[in-house]
C-alpha cells in the first residue's frame, strides 16, 4: 500500500506549523501591539484628565508655582514612563518632565490642539521633537470656564514594543508546546488509525483476490475495531456462501443427473431392443415418474429464486384460511386412501379471515401436509388445527410418523437437506419444500416453528395476521 494518506498528514502537519508561526509572528504581533497602544492611550488619557482637572488649574489661579508643577510632572514621569509637557494655550512651554534625552521646546511650532481630532491619541514623532515614535495624549486645562493651557503626555512606542516582544515570546513558547502536542497526536494517529486502516486495506486487497481466509488482526473496541470485525464477519459469510453455492450446485447436479441417467438408460434400452415391447408401458411409467421429479425440482428452484432475487411481490388479499385448508386437505384424499391415513381438521366454528398471499400460503400448507402424509405410518392420522390468539391465527400440522432427530431440527430448513430417516421414504422429494415454506412465511413477516420427537411424530406451527 502506498503511504499517500500518511504523507498527506505529514505535509499538513508541516504546513500547519509554518502557518501557525507565520500568522502568530506577523498578524498576532501587530494585533497585540495595537491592543497595547489602545490600552496605554486609555490609561494615559485618564491620568492626563485627572491632572488637568484637579491639579494643574491651581497654577493659573496663582496657588501653585511652576516648580511645584515640575515636581509633580517629574513624579508622574517615573510612574507613567513618559514625557509630560505643560504648555500655555498657544503652545508656549510652562514646564516639563522629559524622559530620556529628549528636550522640550520653548514653544511648540504649529501647535494645534485639534490635531488629535476625535481619537484619544496620535502616534508619531510629534512635530519632529522625538527620535522615535511616541503616543501623544493631550488634555485641556480649564480655569474659570476657559481653556488656559494643555497637558501633553508622550509615551515611547518602544516600551510597548518591548512588552509586546515579551508577550510574544510567551506566545511562541505556548505555540511550540502546541506543535509538540500536535506531533504526539500525529503519532497517535499513526498507531491508532493509519496502521489499522492499512491492515483493513490489505484485507480488502486479499478479499478482492479471492483470499477469503484472511483475517484482519485489529481487535480494538472502537469504530476501527468494529469495522474490522464487520469485515472479518463479512469474509466468513462470503466464504460460507461460496461453500453453500458449491453445495447447491453439487446437489442440483446430483438431483438432475440421477433421473436423467435413468431416463436415458431406459430410452436407450427400449430403442435397441434390450427392453421388449411388452414391457415398454412399465418403463414408460418409470420415465414419467422421473420426469415429474425433474419438473418438481425445476419448479421449486424457480420458486426459491423469486425469494433470492428479491423479486417476489406478495399479492396479499383477505381470504378464509379455514376454507383453503378444507380444499387442500380434500385434494389429498386419493393418497390418504392408499396409505390408510386420515386427516383430522380441528377448525374454529366461525369464519377465519387472514391478510396474506393466498397462493403462497396454499403452497406452504400444501408442502407441510404433503410431508406429514408422506412420513406418516400406515393406519395413522394427521391433525390440522386452527387457533386464534389476539390478532394472530396459528395453523398447526401434526403427524404421528417417524419424527426428526433432535440434532437435525436446525438443518431441515436448508435447501436440499434430507434427514437420514427420510431418505428411505421420500423417493420423489427435492429437499426444497421446507426451504420454500420458511422463505414464504418470512416474506409475510410471520414465524414458523417445529416440534418433533423421533419415532413419535412432528408438528409444524405457523402464524398469520387475522383481519375482520
Amino acid at each position: 500500500m502506498k503511504s499517500t494518506l500518511y504523507l498527506k498528514f505529514i505535509l499538513l502537519y508541516i504546513v500547519f506549523g509554518f502557518l501557525s508561526l507565520f500568522t502568530t509572528s506577523i498578524l498576532g504581533q501587530q494585533l497585540l501591539l495595537n491592543q497595547l497602544e489602545n490600552n496605554a492611550s486609555q490609561s494615559l488619557y485618564k491620568e492626563a484628565n485627572v491632572m488637568a482637572t484637579t491639579y494643574l488649574p491651581s497654577y493659573f489661579s496663582n496657588n501653585m508655582t511652576s516648580w511645584s508643577v515640575h515636581s509633580q510632572l517629574s513624579a508622574m514621569k517615573i510612574y507613567l514612563e513618559a514625557t509630560l509637557w505643560f504648555v500655555e494655550e498657544d503652545g508656549t512651554l510652562i514646564t516639563s518632565s522629559n524622559l530620556g534625552t529628549a528636550t522640550a521646546p520653548a514653544m511648540i511650532e504649529d501647535f494645534d490642539p485639534a490635531e488629535i481630532g476625535n481619537s484619544q491619541y496620535i502616534v508619531g514623532r510629534y512635530h519632529g521633537y522625538f527620535d522615535e515614535d511616541v503616543i501623544t495624549i493631550m488634555a485641556p486645562v480649564i480655569q474659570g470656564f476657559q481653556t488656559e493651557g494643555y497637558l501633553l503626555i508622550h509615551k515611547p512606542v518602544s516600551t510597548l514594543e518591548e512588552t509586546c516582544t515579551q508577550l510574544m515570546t510567551t506566545v511562541h513558547i505556548i505555540l511550540g508546546a502546541v506543535y509538540v502536542l500536535a506531533f504526539l497526536i500525529l503519532i497517535g494517529f499513526h498507531f491508532f488509525v493509519f496502521r489499522p486502516l492499512r491492515k483493513i486495506t490489505e484485507a480488502a486487497t486479499q478479499y478482492a483476490s479471492g483470499n477469503l481466509d484472511y483475517e484482519i488482526p485489529v481487535y480494538t473496541q472502537d469504530e476501527i475495531g468494529y469495522l474490522s470485525a464487520s469485515l472479518n464477519y463479512m469474509s466468513a459469510q462470503l466464504k460460507d456462501m461460496e461453500d453453500y453455492q458449491k453445495k447447491i450446485v453439487a446437489n442440483v447436479s446430483h438431483d438432475f443427473r440421477s433421473p436423467l441417467t435413468s431416463i436415458k438408460g431406459y430410452v436407450e434400452a427400449m430403442t435397441d431392443g434390450t427392453i421388449p415391447p411388452e414391457l415398454h408401458e412399465k418403463y414408460l411409467k418409470i420415465i414419467l415418474f422421473e420426469t415429474e421429479r425433474l419438473t418438481d425440482l425445476t419448479k421449486d428452484l424457480l420458486t426459491l429464486n423469486e425469494f433470492d432475487t428479491k423479486e417476489l411481490l406478495l399479492d396479499k388479499t383477505r381470504f378464509d384460511i379455514q376454507e383453503m385448508i378444507k380444499n387442500t386437505a380434500a385434494s389429498f384424499e386419493g393418497i390418504c386412501t392408499v396409505k390408510h391415513v386420515s386427516i383430522e381438521l380441528l377448525l374454529l366454528p366461525q369464519d377465519v379471515f387472514v391478510f396474506a398471499d393466498a397462493r403462497k400460503i396454499h403452497q406452504v400448507f400444501y408442502n407441510l401436509l404433503d410431508n406429514a402424509i408422506k412420513f406418516s405410518e400406515h393406519d395413522s392420522s394427521v391433525t390440522v388445527e386452527v387457533t386464534r390468539r389476539n390478532d394472530k391465527i396459528f395453523v398447526s400440522v401434526k403427524d404421528h410418523g417417524i419424527g426428526i432427530p433432535k440434532k437435525e431440527l436446525n438443518k431441515i430448513w436448508e435447501r436440499f437437506y434430507k434427514s437420514d430417516l427420510s431418505r428411505g421414504k421420500d423417493k420423489k422429494g427435492t429437499g426444497l419444500g421446507l426451504a420454500i415454506v420458511k422463505e414464504a412465511i418470512q416474506a409475510h413477516d410471520e414465524h414458523i416453528n417445529v416440534v418433533s420427537t423421533e419415532g413419535v411424530g412432528t408438528e409444524f406451527i405457523f402464524s398469520l395476521t387475522r383481519v375482520d
